[in-house]
């Protein structure tokens, strides 16, 4: 089975690159992007905001549970962001 476009761009990412799944009019995206929005700058974190409704395998694999959020590869938070674990998260991505 071949990995789809975005299971690639995952696998490409950086250690503080963060990926948001998301979809548009989820209120709980909006919240967690906000949330998230001064610790990405702080640790000069890059965003990628993904729709899962424009991917089938995404929408298949999260359906209605996002947000999603990974650091890196790395699953990092679903629903609602805990703000001292992700930076937690930031933190230690950096030194790996």
């Amino acid at each position: 089975m071949s990995d789809s476009p975005e299971e690639l761009r995952l696998a490409r990412c950086g250690p503080r690159d963060v990926t948001l799944y998301t979809r548009p009019g989820c209120h709980l995206c909006d919240e967690a992007k906000e949330a998230i929005a001064p610790l990405l700058r702080e640790f000069g974190a890059v965003l990628h905001e993904v729709n899962v409704d424009e991917d089938m395998v995404l929408k298949e694999r999260y359906g209605w549970d996002v947000p999603v959020i990974f650091i890196g590869q790395h699953k990092a938070a679903k629903h609602r962001v805990d703000l001292a674990q992700f930076r937690r998260q930031l933190q230690s991505a950096g030194t790996n």
